[in-house]
Formats: C-alpha cells, structure tokens, sequence
C-alpha cells in the first residue's frame, strides 16, 4: 500500500489503516533516513522506500540500511524536478541517482534496488530497452503503471537462455577443476575464477526465483 509521505495530513491515518489491513508492506514516499525511521514507529512490516528527493538521494544508504526497509526505489521524475533535470531518451540524466541506488543497497546488504516507472504506457519497446540498461546498471526490478508493461519487463529482466546455458557451462567447468585442485580456469579463452563463477551462481539462482514465482 503507497502511503501519503511523513508530514503530511493524512500520512499517520494512512499508516494505521495498513495495519488494520494487513498488507504486506507499505511503500513511502519523499524517503530520507528520519522518514522511514517516523514510518517504522507507525507500521511494524516491511517498506519500500521511494528514493525521489535530492536529501534522499544523499542518505540512500542510510535508507536502505534501515533494519525495516526492504528495498529502495527510484522516483526519477520528482527527483528530475528538484533537480532541473531535463529528460534524455537514453535516461543518462539520471545515471548518477541511478548508480547510486545499487551501490548503496549493496552496501547496506539489501537486495538490488527498483528502478524508476516508465510513463508512456503505450511505448513498450522504449520500455524494454529502459529496462535493459537498468538491468546493465544491477537493478533487478521496475516499478510498473500499467498491467501491458508487465510482460515487456519481466522478459527484459530475466536472463536469456544463452546466458543461462553459459553459467551452467562456467559453473560445471569450476567444479571440476576445484575437484582437481585449481582455484583459476580458461573457457573458451576466458578466464574464469571464484567473482566469475558467484556472478554466474547467482543468474542460475535468479532464473530459479524467477521460475518458482512465475508458477
């Protein structure tokens, strides 16, 4: 349930209502560190915490770091105007905010952040290729508006066959050089070690994720 943000008239209402209703997380707007720490003293689950202001953009670790937030998510398109952004077609003006996102959820030990909504429902290619760069920059997810761009996403989020098919090749080969006693490998003529074999580990795990939801 999207909340109205702190401060605001109907935000402690807000909070108590999702409590009545059970839901499962509340997502927060205009989030900064004293924001999710006043939300989490009204609601006791998880929260999603929209990243769209510059404060929030500065404390994104703390944000995230916080022990209810569950995972951060780009509002690009408050923050653009606090920021006097003006709209790319290949998103670059907010390449910094978005690079951000990812490294200080990594840091905080939370999983990859959300990335920003895509306002032109009706252009899903715009969509995928947005969502395909993301994904370059470790964004696992896209914050959706409308039920058509559900397909579109997923299909540019989830690993393609071929990457699949080269994880398990780089996976099987590791384990057996590891059984003959060798840490560094070649394949193909690439160098596989341990941060190349977990990179690979962790697309199987994603797909098998992927999958289980899915069903």
């Amino acid at each position: 349930l999207r909340v109205n943000a702190v401060g605001t008239t109907w935000h402690d209402a807000d909070l108590a209502a999702a409590a009545r209703a059970d839901v499962d997380a509340v997502v927060l707007p205009k989030a900064s560190a004293a924001a999710v720490a006043a939300a989490a003293r009204g609601f006791d689950g998880p929260i999603v915490a929209i990243v769209e202001t510059p404060a929030g953009l500065r404390e994104a670790y703390e944000v995230a770091s916080h022990e209810r937030v569950e995972v951060l998510l780009l509002g690009a398109v408050d923050l653009g105007l606090a920021l006097a952004l003006e709209q790319r077609a290949d998103g670059q003006e907010i390449l910094h905010a978005r690079s951000t996102l990812v490294v200080d959820c990594a840091a905080a030990g939370k999983r990859a952040p959300v990335d920003r909504v895509w306002l032109d429902v009706r252009d899903t290619e715009g969509l995928a290729a947005d969502c395909a760069f993301a994904r370059t920059l470790g964004f696992r997810g896209k914050a959706l508006i409308h039920p058509d761009q559900v397909a579109p996403t997923h299909e540019a989020f989830a690993p393609a066959a071929s990457e699949l098919d080269r994880a398990r090749e780089i996976v099987a080969a590791f384990d057996l050089a590891a059984a003959e006693g060798r840490g560094v490998l070649a394949l193909d003529g690439e160098m596989i070690d341990l941060p190349v074999v977990e990179r690979a580990r962790q697309l199987l795990s994603d797909e098998k994720r992927s999958v289980l939801h899915a069903e």
